[in-house]
């Protein structure tokens, strides 16, 4: 007489299979957990309708990784989790990545401009910290930068305040960067950069 299996029998494969599947999404779910968000501003927006007003929520997002690589989102629905959450989504497939100078700063100072929104960003020194407000200071601690002075000019809008700051970071270069382009040496460019500091000094001193 044949024996009918077991259920742990019938079911251990199918059991290691969903136990590798949970794992591959642990491992999905720890990458996600790397990012950093930042909820930068959120806005009601009324809509009327046969009836009276139909109320939803616009909200912006940062995400960065704290390593150079930042991004910006929008979403709307009629709940604040729900906005959010299409904003982080959006957020994080139109990142970018900036070079950064020794990690924490950027390699030279930079405008970027956005309708009537203009902002000027220039690299420090250790120690000086993040001297930036509003939206730019969300970009900045998502990024990673840790020394950096930035102005705003012409506008309070965050959106505009963002987007010029995205065109300024999209024209960051790194010494590695100019030297590919080149087709030169980075102890070429560096040092070059190092002598003209050097002459202008000299030449003040004179």
């Amino acid at each position: 007489m044949a024996q009918t299996p077991t259920k742990a029998q019938s079911g251990g494969g199918r059991g290691r299979g969903r136990g590798r599947g949970s794992d591959r999404d642990r491992g999905g779910q720890n990458e996600e957990s790397e990012l950093i968000d930042r909820l930068v501003h959120i806005n009601r927006v009324a809509k009327v309708v046969k009836g009276g007003r139909r109320f939803s929520f616009a909200a912006l997002v940062v995400v960065g990784d704290g390593r150079g690589h930042v991004g910006f989102g929008t979403g709307k629905a009629r709940e604040v989790p729900e906005a959010i959450r299409k904003a982080t989504d959006q957020a994080k497939r139109s990142m970018i990545r900036v070079p950064l100078r020794e990690g924490r700063t950027l390699h030279h100072d930079v405008r970027g401009r956005y309708g009537a929104g203009k902002v000027v960003l220039r690299s420090a020194p250790p120690g000086t910290g993040v001297i930036a407000g509003g939206p730019m200071r969300a970009v900045f601690e998502s990024m990673g930068v840790h020394d950096v002075v930035a102005k705003s000019i012409g506008t309070s809008n965050p959106h505009n305040m963002l987007k010029a700051t995205f065109d300024a970071l999209g024209n960051c270069n790194s010494p590695k960067g100019v030297a590919a382009r080149r087709s030169k040496k980075v102890s070429d460019i560096v040092a070059r950069r190092g002598d003209t500091g050097a002459g202008a000094g000299a030449g003040a001193k004179e």
